[in-house]
């Protein structure tokens, strides 16, 4: 399978310099971009099948968190924006999991695919994880699932909208809230983001669209689905560097197993 099979083309153009010219811009005016039927239907109708029949081998958590996704720190009362707990819950099959003949196996290691990612994110190079788990996740979010409100320890994250639910399941988020590298981590301005009192923005994604954010400053989560269909979303992590794997504690807590 090639490209042309999964990739709507003549809408995306990947390899044109103009259009990711384009793209790259509105990331970083954004922080934020979004390609709509980035997927050509019967990819994504493929995709979804592969994952209504997968669905029984997902594994299901829900964790308590704190927004940085460290440990709560023990010189901050518990109530403290930094060491409030939020929910995540979902279920995840993971890169072992995920058919060789996947159009997200072959989306995910092409070079023109890459190529247009290095573009737009500005990196040099991308590498898959070294641990067999971690490149490419499938994500299941049920009725009452929700990832809660967190800050990404990545610069960037890559993910493809396979099935939107009937209802609930918003991407939102407050651009620029913190900035991590200067070690500025905005408790306040987090505290109001947690009580509701901050307006906040949200990311609009049907089936088939392509995003790109970067949530290392800007505070975000995925609203408590509604109804009973089943909200899937492909994960495609990339590293900036090559040999990286998820630690292992990481991976018990996100899949339940090592390998």
């Amino acid at each position: 399978m090639s490209v042309a099979n999964i990739i709507d083309l003549q809408k995306h153009p990947i390899s044109d310099q103009a259009f990711v010219k384009s793209c790259r811009e509105t990331l970083d005016q954004d922080g934020a971009l979004v390609l709509e039927g980035f997927l050509l239907p019967d990819a994504v109708t493929q995709i979804k099948s592969e994952g209504e029949r997968n669905e029984g081998q997902a594994y299901f958590c829900e964790q308590k968190h704190t927004v940085y996704l460290s440990p709560q720190d023990p010189s901050f009362a518990n109530d403290h924006p930094r060491n409030r707990l939020v929910t995540s819950s979902k279920g995840c099959i993971t890169d072992d999991q995920i058919p060789p003949n996947s159009p997200l196996q072959t989306l995910y290691h092409d070079t023109e695919f890459q190529k247009f990612l290095c573009t737009v994110l500005k990196e040099k190079a991308l590498y898959e994880y070294a641990d067999p788990l971690s490149s490419i996740n499938l994500h299941y979010a049920r009725k009452g699932q929700e990832l809660g409100w967190h800050f990404d320890n990545s610069s960037f994250a890559t993910t493809l909208m396979i099935q939107e639910p009937e209802a609930g399941g918003a991407f939102e988020y407050v651009e620029n809230l913190r900035d991590a590298d200067r070690g500025e981590m905005n408790f306040d301005g987090v505290g109001n983001v947690l009580d509701g009192e901050t307006p906040v923005s949200r990311l609009s994604m049907g089936a088939g669209a392509l995003v790109l954010f970067r949530g290392r400053n800007a505070i975000h989560r995925v609203a408590p689905v509604e109804g009973s269909r089943t909200r899937m979303l492909v994960v495609l992590a990339y590293n900036s560097e090559p040999g990286i794997a998820l630690s292992e504690s990481a991976r018990l807590t996100f899949y339940g197993r090592l390998g």
